[in-house]
């Protein structure tokens, strides 16, 4: 289950659902400040993620508990339906560590590095799972970056496992 909700209640998920709400996205309808204008704030996953949450808010507060559920199955229904089709890749932090586990590797290790201005950072995160470099992403957070590196880290162990199995296709 905590799979399951991360794949609907994360930054991209939301940013994804404020991108099909109205033609142009709900970022064309924002008010923003003139530091946001500047650096793309209309196209930001971080607001438009905040902007979606505040419009489910606005729904409950206004019209209540039924009406605010309606929207949410509406806008979440079909996430929800396709999340177990996604596998590994609702969470890849978890599943590498889920994987690390199993294969009694220890828990991976993320170093993170930071490039760019405070208002346009980059961010590198290195995954390391016992001592081994496995897999490197770039983000606009590290939680992003650390995603990215997950995913390769697993499935480079994945193809691993598979190539010491012999099968074929196991990794993602």
């Amino acid at each position: 289950l905590a799979k399951l909700r991360a794949s609907v209640v994360n930054m991209n998920a939301l940013a994804g659902v404020a991108a099909g709400l109205v033609p142009g996205g709900l970022g064309a309808h924002l008010f923003l400040g003139r530091g946001e204008e500047l650096t793309g704030g209309r196209s930001k996953a971080s607001i438009l993620a905040d902007a979606t949450e505040a419009l489910i808010g606005a729904v409950y507060l206004q019209h209540g508990l039924e009406p605010s559920r309606d929207v949410i199955h509406r806008l979440f229904d079909e996430l929800l339906r396709n999340a177990p089709l996604l596998g590994a890749g609702l969470d890849w932090k978890t599943s590498l560590q889920e994987l690390t586990a199993a294969a009694e590797l220890g828990v991976p290790e993320y170093r993170i590095t930071e490039d760019g201005p405070d208002h346009l950072k980059t961010f590198t995160a290195t995954a390391v799972v016992g001592g081994r470099e496995l897999g490197s992403g770039d983000g606009r957070t590290k939680k992003e970056a650390e995603q990215k590196a997950a995913a390769l880290a697993w499935r480079a162990l994945s193809a691993e496992d598979a190539a010491a199995d012999g099968s074929v296709g196991s990794a993602v």
